[in-house]
């Protein structure tokens, strides 16, 4: 730490702030904000940082810059607009380049309502913004579907009506305007029909259904059952749209949720906004990190970003645990009941959110899928490098007859067939999986090492304690026991076992480190089964070759070295078999097979 910066630091004050790093050329590479400024800087200086990227930051600064504010609160929406403003190398970045849309109620006599993405400051009314522009134009329907609304851009003055200026056009006829133009609706009945819209973009259905309950009532007392099944029509339309929006329970009302997932690369953060008991709004965003920064961090800065883009001061917000997002906003971790369904729902959202953006990227770019499962696993199971080539061992016999092994090889999170190996047991007898794996496990490193292959980065045992012990037995012999390595998984509750730890791993069993050392152990297994059945097959054709008179075990490996397998034997003809066996033996082998068809 150079002088100047030291300096800075000592007189840095212990309040609220918001602080700038500079690089040797002047430029802004990160902007962070504190309770109290002076202990958040100095530690960036004074503590041993794990993370690369936080190292390199701090390698790079040479001057400090600092802005003071009144309160935590200030400080947040400070560090918000100046990361969107100067988009520092070390920040993250939360990049949305859409205009949103909005439901506008312009500000005019009998108003209009209409969707739009540029929001004008004239005092008309807007609500959003929608993350979909086909949810506001499906609200937008209903609505037309309700209230009979205009969609003309006259000035309807009170002077322009007075002298007759317009006509009614065709949506009066078709009953989808009452006329205002030629003063067939008064302003006061019509703005009732404002009210109950606004009422209803808002999540409050309550009020339109009891009018329209009253509306239906009073025509069926009249005799007027037509007019009464239309207003019946127009409530199971609510109701239905009701139904698809509200979530739990009506007596959460004006909250914002927040809920968060992440991985290696990235945090992916769910947005609900509630107003009774209806999810009115609802938008993921994911934010790349940059310095490894924590989920709570990562929250924090997504909090005050989308209620700012989203226009939204609800006074709670619902979040899986605590943030500091300034005191004007009640902050509550739900426990249980309703508001926890609230945020588990959001988080299921950001789930497939995060599914979704994986599936597209493997499609567009998968060497980027691919490294980001390569990171992930190299996390969940504690390795020192990727595990870019990973192989997998597994055993079969039946009753110790036949034994073999299977080697599977993954590269990139794929099969890689062409690697595949099999091996007859050659050391075993009997049915001693412990024995046979390490044979297996010996003699294919051992050509790699002679043949000098590219080893693994991970090795994979099907099986528990004891089938990873005799693995290791092998590395141990061939000196690679601190150059590869090896787990083993058990398959009754895929337990995954490490060398010297007596407590195995358990990873979650949506994981997709988990899914790919399945499929390993899957495929291992599948392979491993086919080339056992081959050979039970084979030995059993064999044995048949030798009970017929006069064919021996010599003639019974001539013949196979010749036609490669029995069943080209059995089609061969006299003079085709006589070419190995000679015309005697040729001719009872030939009888035997055509006799028994």
């Amino acid at each position: 730490m150079n002088q100047d910066i030291k300096l800075k630091i000592t007189v840095l004050p212990s309040t609220p702030g918001v602080y700038q790093y500079f690089d040797k050329d002047g430029t802004i590479i990160y902007v962070g904000k504190a309770i109290n400024l002076k202990k958040r800087v100095s530690s960036y200086f004074t503590k041993t940082h794990d993370d690369a990227k936080t190292r390199i930051l701090v390698s790079k600064i040479v001057d400090i810059k600092h802005i003071v504010v009144a309160t935590e609160t200030d400080a947040l929406l400070l560090e918000n607009n100046l990361i969107k403003k100067y988009k520092p190398k070390y920040n993250v970045l939360l990049k949305d380049d859409k205009s949103y849309p909005w439901i506008c109620i312009k500000k005019e006599r009998f108003p209009r309502i209409f969707v739009t993405r540029k929001m004008i400051r004239d005092g008309s009314e807007y609500f959003g913004p929608y993350t979909s522009v086909k949810t506001a134009y499906a609200l937008l329907d209903l609505i037309k579907e309700l209230y009979q609304i205009r969609s003309c851009m006259f000035d309807l003055s009170a002077e322009n009506i007075n002298t007759g200026k317009f006509k009614v056009c065709l949506d009066y006829h078709i009953k989808k305007c009452k006329g205002p133009c030629e003063g067939l609706q008064t302003e006061s009945a019509y703005n009732n029909q404002i009210t109950a819209i606004r009422n209803i973009i808002k999540g409050n259905f309550k009020d339109s259904l009891k009018a329209f309950e009253s509306m239906m009532h009073e025509f069926a007392a009249q005799m007027e059952f037509e007019e009464a099944q239309k207003i019946k029509e127009k409530m199971d339309l609510l109701a239905n749209y009701q139904a698809k929006s509200t979530i739990i329970s009506p007596t959460i009302n004006n909250v914002d949720v927040f809920s968060i997932l992440s991985d290696e690369t990235a945090g992916y953060v769910n947005f609900f906004k509630i107003s009774n008991g209806s999810i009115i709004q609802s938008h993921t965003i994911e934010i790349k990190k940059k310095l490894d920064e924590t989920d709570k961090e990562l929250l924090e800065l997504a909090i005050i970003e989308l209620r700012e883009r989203f226009n939204s001061i609800s006074p709670e917000i619902l979040v899986p645990f605590k943030v500091n997002v300034g005191e004007n906003i009640k902050v509550t971790v739900p426990k249980q009941g309703d508001k926890l369904r609230v945020v588990e729902l959001s988080l299921r959202n950001a789930k497939y959110y995060r599914q979704e953006q994986f599936k597209q990227v493997q499609i567009v770019d998968p060497e980027r899928h691919t490294k980001r499962i390569m990171a992930q696993m190299k996390t969940d199971l504690h390795l020192s490098a990727e595990p870019r080539h990973i192989e997998c061992f597994d055993n079969s016999n039946i009753q110790g007859t036949n034994p073999v092994a299977a080697c599977v090889v993954f590269k990139d999170g794929k099969p890689s067939k062409k690697d595949y190996r099999h091996f007859n047991i050659k050391s075993v007898e009997g049915p001693d999986d412990f024995a046979s794996m390490e044979e297996a496990v010996y003699r294919r490193y051992k050509r790699l090492l002679d043949e000098d292959q590219p080893l693994p980065q991970l090795i994979l045992i099907d099986g528990g304690k004891g089938q990873l012990s005799s693995a290791l037995k092998s590395l141990d012999l061939l000196g690679l026991r601190n150059k590869i390595a090896i787990i083993g998984i058990a398959k009754r509750l895929e337990e995954l076992f490490f060398p010297d730890d007596p407590i195995p791993l358990y990873l979650d069993k949506k994981s997709e480190t988990l899914k790919i050392l399945q499929q390993l152990r899957n495929e291992a297994h599948r392979f491993g089964i086919t080339h056992h059945r081959n050979r039970r097959s084979n030995a059993a054709l064999n044995s048949e070759l030798e009970t017929i008179p006069g064919i021996g075990k010599q003639s019974v490996e001539s013949l196979l070295q010749y036609f490669k397998s029995v069943k080209r034997i059995k089609s061969a003809t006299i003079e085709q078999l006589s070419s190995v066996l000679g015309n005697s033996r040729a001719k009872k082998l030939h009888n035997f097979y055509h006799k028994k068809k």
